[in-house]
């Protein structure tokens, strides 16, 4: 099974891109964020068409999540638990039904800058939603993986120039010692166990020609309970996504799973 996580940064501006990039990278599940629409204005019928199953939790103009699924998907909850007054929509989750049922948790993790402010200490309590939600499905025994735009530099070695970045929500020790929380609750990180070293980015900023000079950060990441990471077969970033037509400033990371 290949599972993909893609930050697209708007449906309507990856209204030709996106089918393209499902075509040739053939995903069996796609994790969408940003895709900046309420959830009946995206445009399910044109990727049902394609043979997807489609789940969204939308909000006009900013955020959203989506799953798409060739496979069957059970039990569809949108919203991270934790918090009844979180208008927000960044989380997703569903089982997909193949040859093992998997919990996958579609997530776009808030930004949190000016930090710090109102928007790092909401970042910061969003990750003590995540982790809870993490540990209730640890105790259920539940096989799952969480994906998508952490908005998390882990480490110095996952940005061009981790310098830039000191102070930013992004690699503040405060971001970076709630994600470690994370992944110590037994999670695997599913590109770092099968990648390591320096110069893998999943995004590039639009400005001051950062893709040409590849100056990139890793924060698109994969998150796998122990039963998933059982069934690790490879992880990778399509770095060359990036260079299409009206490319998103992420590129997709997928997982290949032997499910």
């Amino acid at each position: 099974m290949k599972i993909a996580t893609f930050n697209i940064n708007g449906i309507k501006a990856r209204i030709a891109a996106l089918p393209e990039w499902l075509k040739d990278a053939q995903p069996d599940v796609a994790l969408l964020q940003e895709i900046k629409s309420v959830d009946e204005g995206f445009p399910r019928e044109l990727f049902e068409d394609m043979g997807y199953n489609v789940e969204t939790h939308g909000q006009k103009s900013f955020n959203g999540v989506a799953i798409l699924s060739k496979l069957p998907l059970e039990d569809v909850r949108r919203g991270l638990p934790g918090d009844d007054s979180d208008e927000q929509a960044r989380w997703i989750e569903a089982t997909v039904v193949g040859k093992q049922a998997i919990r996958v948790c579609g997530l776009y993790l808030p930004n949190g800058n000016p930090a710090p402010g109102p928007k790092y200490d909401y970042k910061l309590a969003w990750m003590a939603r995540l982790q809870a939600r993490a540990e209730a499905l640890l105790a259920e025994e539940t096989p799952f993986l969480m994906a998508g735009d952490y908005n998390i530099i882990p480490q110095d070695e996952d940005a061009r120039h981790p310098e830039v970045w000191q102070e930013d929500a992004l690699a503040r020790p405060e971001s970076r010692a709630a994600y470690r929380r994370l992944v110590n609750l037994g999670l695997t990180e599913a590109f770092r166990a099968r990648v390591h070293g320096p110069e893998h980015y999943s995004f590039w900023d639009y400005q001051a020609g950062a893709w040409n000079k590849d100056d990139g950060i890793r924060i698109d990441h994969f998150l796998l309970s122990p039963a998933v990471a059982d069934i690790l077969v490879d992880c990778q970033i399509d770095k060359h996504v990036r260079a299409g037509e009206k490319p998103s400033d992420h590129v997709p990371v997928w997982v290949e799973l032997g499910n």
